[in-house]
């Protein structure tokens, strides 16, 4: 399969670089399920901009730099600050059919935001843009899609035995025919999301699995800040929801986090932060983890029912929906919730164009590691973080000119399938995702960690043997990804030895100074 540019992702990063580079170039996108299928879709809250009488955009990367713990890269911030209004108007000029008010876009607030400045459409943004771009990308004809196509590896000079950091392409699952088909392009762009997949308990979709991060450092790239996993404050709790996260902007519009009625349901965020129910996501995640261990619960409650039903509907539709199906009723009781693993803050290192440490390869999204997010990512930042840079990824893909197309192998697909695969695939990904929330989840310890470290080795192990004697499946290459992430994420902790951000450790209680970012640097590098 031969392109000019192969983008693996459709969420809003890839489908946003897919449509910055068609008219000058021919893309394919894979994706793993269906094109609608990932992390986008599912974004309620909304998408940060300065568009308020009263906003700037100092104040939007002063409120992001305190959010990042110090660890924000100034010229990255300012610059996805800055082209902020410009992605909005990108998106209304394709239809995107934002909220509005008297004429005007309606603009929410947001924990860690200073000011309203979040645009949305209701509490469902990110099902409204991702349909929007879907339906652009379908209408043309310079961008191929290939749905159920999973990311097996990529393709480089290195790996062929040639000089050079380059990547020429990639290999990926087709699961319509069970084979693995080969991709050339002179140009590859990983859009493929975070790895929220690895801990138990996720707000993201069953694709989060890491794949791009696994692939890129397994090509040799560098990567930053993996310790820094957002836990989002508010998803769902009841044993038939799945993965429902409860948008940042209730609190925003006034929502507080209450204990059970049977200790009075007293609001307790006052007592954590001066900020309470608006503090950062890090500070309420661990205000919530706190209570809840301190009074032995399964929960805690979050209370907006003391707005009125009108409002309810008209802010929140799709969360009062939601939670009526499971006999919740929002505008009269409050909402049981639990932290869940939300964002990969960190990821595959990039410069300000989203290029990585491999010529031809760049990456966009939450898989990359652009210095934006620090130790913290400020809420509603990273539906615009992936706009940005699939902007800037295209416009430097446009000025690479044509490089030489190489000659690529097919996939050797001589190995067996084996009866026993799906059993052990099944079972080392609940013993992965398990002692990931035990051991490496809001709090964390030196000995958690060792701990964790040790138990990634045994599975690394018995999964390679796997990968190299079966027949790749779907489920074997995201378990493969998953233990790859992880045991950066647990390198990566380890090698801070401080609390910032996200990332809390009782054994190093204390920031420390200067702040630095986590930077791996593969072996074969």
């Amino acid at each position: 399969m031969d392109f000019d540019v192969v983008i693996v992702g459709s969420g809003l990063a890839g489908l946003s670089a897919a449509l910055r580079l068609a008219p000058t170039h021919r893309v394919a996108v894979l994706t793993k399920r269906a094109i609608e299928d990932g992390s986008s879709e599912r974004a309620q809250g909304g998408i940060a901009a300065v568009l308020g009488e009263h906003d700037s955009f100092e104040s939007h990367v002063q409120d992001t730099f305190i959010a990042g713990a110090g660890l924000c890269a100034p010229d990255a911030t300012r610059l996805v600050v800055e082209q902020a209004p410009g992605c909005i108007a990108w998106l209304r000029e394709l239809g995107v059919p934002f909220s509005m008010e008297e004429g005007a876009l309606h603009l929410t607030r947001e924990g860690g935001h200073s000011e309203r400045r979040i645009v949305h459409a209701t509490d469902a943004t990110g099902a409204a843009v991702q349909r929007t771009l879907i339906d652009a990308v379908q209408a043309t004809p310079a961008i191929t899609v290939f749905e159920n196509h999973t990311l097996v590896d990529l393709i480089t000079a290195r790996k062929l035995g040639r000089k050079g950091q380059t990547c020429l392409g990639l290999y990926a699952l087709d699961e319509a025919t069970d084979t693995v088909r080969t991709f050339r392009a002179p140009q590859t762009v990983l859009a493929t999301g975070g790895a929220g997949k690895v801990y138990l308990y996720t707000t993201n979709p069953d694709t989060s699995t890491g794949d791009g991060i696994a692939a890129a450092w397994r090509a040799g790239c560098r990567v930053a800040n993996l310790e820094f996993i957002q836990f989002h404050p508010t998803c769902l709790y009841h044993p038939h929801a799945r993965s429902f996260l409860i948008s940042e902007a209730v609190r925003g519009e006034g929502g507080v986090l209450r204990l059970p009625q049977t200790m009075g349901g007293t609001r307790f965020m006052p007592a954590h932060d001066e900020r309470a129910e608006l503090a950062p996501r890090d500070v309420v995640a661990r205000a919530i983890d706190f209570e809840m261990k301190k009074h032995g619960l399964d929960c805690v409650y979050l209370d907006i029912s003391h707005r009125s039903p009108e409002f309810l509907n008209e802010h929140f539709p799709n969360i009062l929906a939601h939670c009526a199906q499971f006999g919740i009723d929002i505008t009269r009781e409050p909402i049981p919730v639990v932290p869940a693993a939300h964002y990969t803050c960190g990821g595959v290192l990039t410069d300000l164009q989203g290029r990585t440490d491999l010529q031809g390869l760049y990456v966009v999204g939450e898989a990359a590691c652009t210095g934006l997010h620090g130790a913290n990512r400020l809420a509603s930042n990273s539906l615009l973080e992936c706009m940005v840079f699939a902007q800037a990824a295209a416009e430097s893909i446009r000025g690479a000119g044509a490089p030489e197309r190489w000659v690529l192998p097919a996939w050797d697909d001589s190995r067996v399938t084996d009866a026993d695969e799906a059993v052990v695939i099944s079972h080392n990904w609940d013993e992965l995702r398990r002692f990931m929330w035990d051991y490496v989840g809001i709090v964390r310890t030196n000995k958690r960690l060792e701990r964790a470290m040790h138990r990634i080795a045994l599975l690394k192990n018995e999964i390679q043997e796997f990968y190299g004697q079966f027949h790749v499946t779907r489920d074997l290459l995201e378990l493969r990804n998953l233990v790859q992430v992880a045991e950066l994420i647990v390198r990566s902790a380890q090698a801070r030895h401080e609390s910032r951000g996200l990332h809390y450790n009782r054994d190093w209680p204390e920031m420390a100074a200067p702040a630095v970012p986590t930077i791996l640097v593969p072996d074969a590098v």
